[in-house]
């Protein structure tokens, strides 16, 4: 596994646990609005694995669980084996991915390797491309989506809404594709200043709630999620 970072310990990124998160190097896709910039290009060696398996050592009966994040997650040709030595631990495991690795979803999934996945699902699929910087095999995505709709595990989708890339348009169209879904976070875009691209900007609270009566309108379970 090739880590770019390490928090000891969060309360947020893991719902209702107390847990470390760690963030993989690179990603598959270029979103402008990624605050993550210095994930998604590295490809070297920031945080050495075996210090994360010393930290889960040590914290065990204090930390009950791990998210993984990045970057992409699932471009790690080792990530079942060091989610493996994980659960083996007896730690409930987090991930979030953007939904275009399949095979190695439904494998963690169907192995008991997770149990939470957080997918990020960009915008309508009309606009997926150009929302995501680089062109996406949708079909993958489509997939990736339906199988957390199964139900197999817990999960939710999460899309972060920025301007020009996201409008009342899209979001009815979004909230057609997952309006089965359990949870469906709309998140609000926040320049972090170490952005991938540029063009894009934060939607005030007022479109927030606007987009969001548009979303729950169609999908029940839509959420608004850090918006101030």
């Amino acid at each position: 596994m090739i880590f770019g970072g390490l928090l000891k310990l969060t309360l947020l990124d893991y719902p209702n646990h107390m847990a470390c998160t760690v963030f993989t190097n690179g990603c598959n896709m270029r979103c402008p609005f990624c605050h993550n910039a210095h994930l998604v290009a590295q490809i070297d060696q920031q945080i050495d694995q075996q210090e994360v398996l010393d930290l889960l050592h040590k914290r065990k009966g204090v930390l009950e669980g791990i998210c993984i994040s990045g970057g992409e997650p699932l471009m790690q040709k080792d990530i079942v084996e060091f989610v493996t030595k994980v659960k083996q631990m007896g730690y409930k495991v987090k991930l979030d991915t953007n939904g275009t690795s399949y095979d190695k979803l439904r494998y963690l999934i169907d192995n008991k390797l997770v149990d939470y996945v957080a997918m990020d699902v960009k915008n309508s699929k009309a606009l997926y491309n150009v929302t995501c910087g680089c062109e996406v095999d949708l079909d993958t995505v489509c997939k990736c989506v339906d199988l957390l709709l199964l139900g197999k595990v817990d999960y939710e989708f999460r899309t972060t809404l920025c301007h020009p890339l996201h409008d009342s348009d899209s979001i009815k169209d979004m909230a057609e594709w997952l309006k089965d879904a359990k949870h469906w976070y709309l998140q609000q875009f926040v320049d972090s200043g170490n952005l991938v691209g540029e063009g894009v900007s934060q939607l005030d609270k007022e479109t927030m709630e606007n987009l969001h009566r548009v979303a729950v309108a169609i999908c029940p379970t839509a959420q608004l999620r850090g918006v101030k």
